[in-house]
């Protein structure tokens, strides 16, 4: 894990926050993905994303979405890089 050093254990929050005002994809664990500019996060990883998308498979639109709120319990992952999870998506945008 990135930031694991001397057998410390990275908190994924501090990820989060430094990511907010950036452009992030977010699977879902019903397999749902998303595309959007991170807005707010709190402690238990619930998100605001504005200017947000639901994509399949990181390739095809599914809805233009806006504003969504995502529940923290329900993300499976989170990636930084949404240009190599969403490739199709993010050079579109």
């Amino acid at each position: 894990m990135p930031g694991n050093q001397g057998g410390k254990v990275a908190n994924p929050l501090k990820y989060l926050k430094e990511a907010v005002d950036t452009q992030i994809y977010v699977k879902l664990k019903d397999g749902t993905e998303y595309v959007g500019l991170l807005r707010v996060t709190d402690s238990t990883m619930n998100l605001i994303l504005d200017d947000s998308v639901e994509v399949k498979d990181g390739k095809q639109v599914m809805a233009k979405l806006g504003r969504v709120l995502i529940r923290g319990s329900m993300i499976q992952y989170i990636s930084f890089t949404p240009e190599r999870a969403a490739p199709d998506i993010v050079g579109a945008k």
